[in-house]
């Protein structure tokens, strides 16, 4: 199923934490923290300002980001389970990442 975001929102798929510590601790499920790292996977079109323009949004998809600890709505689609949020939910995009640098 294709899934296009409308206005200023975001779909993220959220990308998973390490598993073990530095010291090779192994980390349960039941402690693990959600990450808030994720990766775009598709944008809307933008925002529409006073005079009727839209204004594309600064994220892309590809893009890996960082988004705040409650921000988006949980969503399931193809079994896969997304992010729905606004582009003002993001904190920043991670440049120079190893994966970054793969897609470049």
């Amino acid at each position: 199923m294709k899934f296009r975001p409308l206005h200023d929102r975001v779909l993220v798929r959220r990308i998973e934490a390490e598993e073990k510590t530095r010291g090779g601790i192994i980390i349960p499920d039941t402690a693990k923290e959600k990450p808030q790292e994720g990766e775009v996977v598709a944008v809307g079109a933008g925002t529409i300002n006073e005079k009727g323009e839209v204004r594309p949004l600064d994220v892309k998809a590809g893009d890996r980001i960082l988004f705040g600890k409650w921000s988006g709505t949980e969503v399931k689609l193809d079994g896969e389970e997304l992010l729905i949020m606004k582009e003002s939910d993001i904190m920043g995009i991670l440049e120079g990442t190893s994966e970054a640098k793969k897609a470049a």
